[in-house]
């Protein structure tokens, strides 16, 4: 995967759409979870949302996930399997919120 630039974000709101500012998800032994979001791109032919623990108080690593449409039509928030995809999604990220 070639390395992602600022200057080809597009940015979306698809998912606070679909689910509002707040959503939830599940891990895989069915604990639920709520995560802010705080933002929705799409870069490279790809769509993309960071999340934030909606947690008062504490400060949090962000949580950046793929998005997809299933078959059904509907989105679908994934983990970024491709560790190179998840280090250039994470760095632009970066660049994005703390710009040089």
């Amino acid at each position: 995967m070639t390395e992602f630039s600022a200057e080809h974000v597009i940015w979306t709101s698809r998912v606070k759409e679909a689910f509002g500012p707040v959503v939830e998800l599940q891990d895989e032994k069915g604990h639920t979870s709520y995560y802010r979001v705080e933002r929705e791109f799409d870069i490279g032919g790809q769509a993309y949302v960071v999340l934030l623990p909606d947690e008062d108080g504490k400060s949090a690593e962000p949580e950046i996930l793929k998005i997809i449409t299933s078959q059904e039509g509907n989105l679908e928030l994934i983990t970024i399997d491709d560790d190179d995809e998840w280090e250039n999604v994470s760095e632009l990220y970066d660049e994005l919120t703390f710009p040089e």
